[in-house]
């Protein structure tokens, strides 16, 4: 019986005082993150989808050029790297 009047004091703040920050805080934050990106992040996504696809035209441009330059280049490279493992 003496636990339970030792326990009952701090559950009894834990209930009133902490528990409803608790649950606040944790709402507010699944408002935020549900809301989704603002307009700078959409910006900011759709710049660096173009650099991406920019980035991999070039690519597959350097490559074709290699493939008539130099045809063996492939297996010269993936022979490189499986003497550096």
């Amino acid at each position: 019986m003496e636990f339970w009047q030792f326990m009952f004091v701090p559950t009894i703040l834990f209930m009133l005082v902490v528990a409803p920050i608790w649950i606040t805080m944790h709402y507010r934050s699944v408002n935020r993150s549900s809301r989704g990106l603002s307009t700078d992040d959409r910006e900011s996504i759709e710049q660096m989808l173009e650099t991406v696809d920019k980035l991999s035209e070039r690519i597959g441009t350097l490559e074709s050029i290699l493939d008539v330059e130099h045809p063996q280049w492939r297996a010269q490279t993936s022979r490189e790297a499986r003497y550096k493992e």
